[in-house]
């Protein structure tokens, strides 16, 4: 394959990779839903706000899928597989029962979140593998796409409920996820292994890495190194965990009332940002010193966040954002760096873990604490965590190159 040829195909893997994320995050623009939905269906909000969690926790489960099913079918079967998951929740979503609306755990949250998963963590290994010596730039490229998808899905949802109602918006969504992925899943496919030197490139951008060993996931949860990085996520993850179904709620006890909605959307920017900007940015320093800028940041902000107000409480937010939005895109290329770029969305798929027990449960841990000021301390604390794990990730990686 030429090089030409194969620049144009790596080009056309990161461009309709972002198109197709971007169409994957309309699953997160949950928030929008949630009052409707217990309109339609008569449901408490709390169990509405629910069907979020299912979908996070699948969202893991399709991670760890896609990553193991795209290296046996490839990755353009695992996108179509996803994406008709995603389009078939939404469209049996439209069709439930008022008296079952639980049921939505399973076509919306746990159908679709599986969906998500699968195809989001196939995207990013084609688009890794097209460009194995950049892969965090490949990374940010892709998963940027999928972080500003709330930006311009959450105020598109809101009008087409108010013109077409709850039902009929949750079909013309299915319909619009059904038409973009048969249009653009043949065009997000691997490298062929025999007449492409990306290959070959990926192996000795792996050595040039002092890493040679390809690891399944049962070996690479064996390692020490696995534990380091998804503990690090975890941590990392909490505060914007925390933050993220009460910006509106802070906003007005911090003198900003009036621009809750703007700070919902803007931190949507600042994630997709973060998304791009961190994992190009550890190609140049490295992953663990770009993780470990992202996490102390967070920290810091947890503190600031115990006295600020007006606009210092609206950067500190954004930045939080920021933060939280460079993780998955950095985390995926330390799954590639750590274990190998076969296994990579495989090994994310596990390190993804972190993710979703943060999600799960420091949200329960901290609505125990009532005292605000403890609480953004307690998180400031939970960041550090994840700072002390990269550092020693770092020794033990220095001391491997010593050696």
């Amino acid at each position: 394959m030429s090089a030409i040829k194969k620049n144009k195909e790596g080009i056309t893997v990161l461009v309709t990779g972002s198109i197709m994320q971007l169409f994957l995050g309309i699953l997160y623009v949950w928030s929008v839903f949630v009052n409707p939905v217990s309109l339609e269906f008569n449901w408490p909000i709390n169990s509405v706000k629910l069907t979020s969690s299912f979908m996070l926790c699948f969202f893991v489960f399709g991670i760890i899928a896609g990553g193991k099913l795209h290296l046996k079918i490839g990755s353009e079967k695992v996108v179509l597989l996803g994406g008709f998951m995603v389009a078939k929740g939404m469209f049996a979503t439209a069709f439930l029962p008022q008296d079952y609306a639980w049921l939505m755990y399973f076509s919306y949250g746990i159908t679709g979140g599986f969906g998500v998963g699968a195809a989001y963590n196939a995207i990013i290994c084609a688009a890794q593998k097209w460009y194995p010596q950049r892969r965090g730039f490949a990374t940010g490229v892709v998963v940027c796409a999928f972080g500003f998808s709330t930006v311009i899905f959450a105020p598109l949802v809101e009008i087409l409920i108010k013109q077409f109602d709850l039902r009929n918006t949750f079909i013309i969504l299915a319909a619009a996820f059904f038409i973009a992925t048969v249009s653009l899943f043949k065009f997000i496919r691997l490298p062929d292994i025999d007449s492409s030197s990306v290959v070959s490139a990926s192996i000795t951008a792996v050595k040039n890495n002092k890493q040679i060993k390809e690891l399944t996931v049962t070996e690479a949860i064996k390692t020490k190194e696995f534990y380091l990085i998804t503990i690090s996520l975890m941590a990392a993850t909490a505060t914007f965990f925390i933050l993220n179904p009460s910006f509106k709620i802070y906003a007005a006890a911090r003198g900003v009332e009036s621009f809750g909605t703007i700070i919902v959307m803007m931190t949507g920017v600042a994630s997709a940002c973060g998304r791009l900007i961190v994992p190009i940015l550890s190609d140049r320093i490295g992953r663990e010193k770009a993780a470990l800028t992202v996490i102390s940041i967070t920290s810091i902000c947890a503190i600031v966040l115990c006295f600020a107000h007006g606009f210092l409480f609206i950067i500190t937010v954004l930045f939080i954002a920021f933060c939280f939005g460079g993780l998955p895109g950095l985390y995926s290329v330390f799954a590639s760096d750590y274990f190998g770029p076969k296994n990579a969305g495989a090994n994310y798929g596990a390190i993804m873990m972190g993710f979703a027990i943060s999600s799960l449960l420091f949200p329960i841990l901290i609505r125990l604490i009532h005292n605000d000021i403890i609480k953004f301390l307690t998180l400031s604390g939970i960041a550090a965590v994840g700072i002390i794990m990269i550092i020693i990730l770092m020794r033990i990686k220095r001391r491997g190159i010593t050696n």
